[in-house]
């Protein structure tokens, strides 16, 4: 009888404990975000996902899941450690739990370097071997696109040239617009949009006429509080050359009628058809015109030089600069220098000794050599002290070279430059009261860049930065060039 008494105890215990571990996995629930999530391409994004109360998941299992046509293997927990072999193929090295907040409860999943192609809704699952539960959300990713290019793709028999504008990668899809200098908008073809698995690639054409007031245009790309903008200068002798064209086709229509007169004359003239049709299908003309377009302006900025020398007194006390201010580098040691108001502390940069509050200015910075530069314009009241991030709201307006190859304009956030031929020597041309400041290469005679629509209210000083030393890899200095003009 004792026996079956200590049996039944045994059993009643078992009983009340069973019902209690149950009372308090049901108590338990996986919790997320309110409402769907909307993150940008080429950043980082935490899922939520956590366990109320806070109860430790270090020995449950946590499986983030993609809802596709079937469920996608986002990220697996298990035994302690991430089992990833079946993960989707797009996910790998790029998933992470946060290690440390397990035993809090907090599953949150870390998505490096997001993508369009993510977007999507999602699942946490959390179980161990008495409960589960489960939350799921929507993501939504925008994308900024890349920096439009403007190419000159033909004439027309008006004398007009027909512009088209392109761009890659947005979402939401942009709305593009064609400029005149003043800002006002130009009427244009219809956008064509192309949608592909990381956004909404576009393009805008326009044909434009000689204006002698109106020969700069843009290409303009709004999305909701983001704008991309890129110019061209058309050179009147650029409109001039269509009268060139239509001569040279009815010089074909000439040989063609000599073809039916004489074999003889067929033979000649057809040497001169062939070299027509070639004038007329090859673009680089329009190439070779617009290098002299920008010739041109290159020499009528030089008459705006102006004689840059470097302030010591603003020099990064690692910087080195040579006796006439006209050359910077990175040197290795830390010089004791007096820290005045005016020194930057923290960022390898110089800025000139002549300030600008009017009018327009030239100079131009040999870069070769160096694998980092940075080059612009700075307004005076700047942070010299503290962290620094080069972008027009913080008074910088400048491009740069990183990684030997990878040419930016800093306008906020970055715009990656696709350049024909590496940069050895750069024209900085400023007007200050149009609020522009343009980049050009002035071996090639290429544009680089423009910041454009620019407000200054302070004074501006040319801005130099050669950048860290790098181990002697950028030990090449940044040399002011003195300007020669052409004219």
């Amino acid at each position: 009888m004792i026996n079956g008494l200590s049996e039944m105890l045994l059993c009643l215990t078992f009983l009340v404990l069973y019902g209690f571990m149950e009372s308090q996995s049901a108590q338990l629930q996986v919790f997320g975000p309110d409402d769907y999530l909307v993150a940008v391409a080429g950043k980082d994004l935490v899922l939520p996902c956590y366990i109320k109360p806070s109860t430790s998941v270090v020995e449950m299992t946590v499986r983030w899941l993609k809802q596709e046509t079937k469920h996608m293997l986002v990220h697996l927990y298990k035994d302690h450690e991430d089992r990833n072999e079946d993960q989707a193929q797009s996910y790998r090295r790029r998933t992470s739990l946060f290690t440390e907040e397990l035993q809090k409860g907090n599953a949150s999943l870390r998505l490096s370097d997001l993508r369009v192609s993510d977007e999507g809704e999602y699942t946490c699952f959390i179980e161990d071997e008495s409960w589960s539960d489960d939350i799921t959300f929507y993501v939504t990713v925008n994308a900024l696109g890349s920096h439009p290019v403007i190419m000159m793709e033909s004439y027309d028999n008006s004398g007009g040239i027909h512009l088209l504008c392109e761009s890659r990668g947005w979402k939401p899809e942009p709305e593009v617009l064609w400029l005149d200098r003043e800002g006002d908008i130009l009427p244009a073809e219809d956008t064509q949009i192309h949608r592909d698995t990381e956004g909404f690639n576009v393009k805008r054409s326009i044909t434009v006429h000689d204006n002698s007031n109106h020969n700069r245009f843009y290409c303009r790309l709004l999305q909701e509080d983001h704008m991309r903008e890129t110019e061209i200068i058309i050179n009147r002798k650029v409109f001039g050359a269509w009268k060139w064209v239509v001569g040279i086709s009815v010089l074909a229509c000439l040989i063609a009628v000599g073809w039916i007169i004489t074999a003889v004359i067929l033979h000649k003239k057809e040497k001169q058809r062939q070299k027509v049709e070639y004038i007329l299908s090859d673009k680089k003309k329009f190439a070779e015109l617009q290098s002299r377009s920008i010739e041109d302006d290159l020499a009528k900025m030089k008459k705006f030089a102006v004689d840059v020398i470097l302030d010591p007194d603003t020099a990064n006390p690692f910087l080195i600069l040579s006796a006439d201010g006209k050359q910077v580098t990175d040197g290795d040691e830390w010089q004791n220098l007096p820290d005045t108001p005016q020194r930057f502390t923290k960022h390898p940069d110089v800025v000139g000794k002549q300030s600008f509050s009017s009018g327009r200015f030239y100079y131009e910075v040999q870069v070769r050599g160096k694998t980092e530069w940075d080059l612009g314009v700075v307004r005076e009241n700047i942070n010299r002290k503290g962290e620094i991030i080069l972008r027009p709201q913080n008074g910088f307006w400048t491009v740069g070279l990183r990684n030997e190859n990878q040419y930016k304009a800093f306008a906020g956030p970055s715009v990656p430059l696709t350049l024909r031929e590496k940069v050895e020597k750069v024209g900085v041309f400023v007007d200050y009261e149009e609020g522009l400041v343009s980049f050009y290469d002035v071996n090639s005679r290429s544009h680089i860049y423009s910041f454009t629509g620019q407000t200054f209210t302070e004074k501006l000083y040319p801005f130099f930065s050669p950048c860290d030393n790098d181990g002697g890899k950028n030990s090449a200095p940044l040399i002011i060039s003195p300007v020669f003009n052409t004219e």
